[in-house]
């Protein structure tokens, strides 16, 4: 009874250790861009979707609320000249 007890706690405490392992934070990766006139938020996410595979199959909506967030950003007006960071692999 008293193995089973050792080997229960064993394989409990290997889990945590494991989990925590397996739950490393990743480095982001990110990819500049610069607004030129005409850019929206629309427009971006459209193209982030067919060309940066982060937000492949994406809706364009969770791309553009993406965008928002990881920038910071209140709304969605732009202006030329920003810098704005876009996820990437």
């Amino acid at each position: 009874m008293k193995i089973k007890r050792g080997l229960v706690l064993l394989i409990f405490i290997l889990i945590i250790i494991f989990a925590k392992i397996s739950y490393s934070k990743q480095e982001s990766i990110y990819i500049i861009k610069y607004i030129s006139s005409g850019d929206t938020l629309w427009s971006i996410a459209k193209y982030e979707i067919e060309n940066n595979e982060y937000y492949q199959n994406k809706n364009i909506r969770y791309v553009i609320n993406d965008i928002k967030y990881v920038n910071n950003l209140k709304n969605s007006k732009l202006s030329v000249g920003m810098e704005i960071k876009i996820p990437s692999y």
